[in-house]
């Protein structure tokens, strides 16, 4: 697992926490964490509340507290980068991309109820299980946009989790 993603998602984590935001750690950093194989994680993505409909609301108004989330980034050394994607960029690290959780029931199906919520020291965020991360991986396969980006990497991770999960 790509331990430094992970340390990093769990301070901007503690962040979010302090004004009352629990995260979901999303993509290759959470599907690592979840099956302990690596996934050559190249950012994060960390969804927060925010309005359900998405990518149909002005991207500075679609996700809750975005102020506050802009403020904390910048104090952690982060630059938005991409307004559209909610993209920030720390040199000589990584992006981080947050995306809106209130999404997931209309978009794969996971019911926000149903996460699973974690803890690290005093840390608390959500993680999807393997069954839930299928979910996600197959509504995303349709996506010809993240295919083309990802170069089809989601169509292994699916078949690496119906493998997982057959033999549960």
């Amino acid at each position: 697992m790509e331990t430094n993603k992970f340390d990093e998602f769990i301070k901007i984590a503690k962040k979010l926490n302090e004004i009352d935001i629990i995260p979901l750690l999303m993509g290759s950093v959470g599907l690592e964490v979840v099956t302990g194989q690596s996934w050559d994680a190249k950012d994060l993505d960390i969804h927060v509340p925010g309005d359900k409909r998405g990518w149909e609301v002005q991207p500075e108004l679609s996700i809750f507290n975005w102020n506050e989330m802009k403020k904390i980034m910048n104090s952690m050394g982060y630059s938005l980068i991409d307004l559209h994607e909610h993209e920030f960029f720390k040199e000589g690290l990584f992006s981080v991309e947050f995306g809106i959780i209130d999404t997931l029931p209309n978009f794969a199906g996971v019911q926000l109820e149903e996460l699973e919520l974690h803890q690290k020291g005093e840390v608390t965020y959500y993680l999807l299980n393997p069954e839930q991360y299928l979910s996600v991986y197959k509504s995303s396969s349709k996506d010809s946009y993240r295919a083309d980006k990802n170069n089809h990497k989601d169509s292994f991770k699916i078949e690496f989790l119906t493998s997982l999960l057959k033999n549960d």
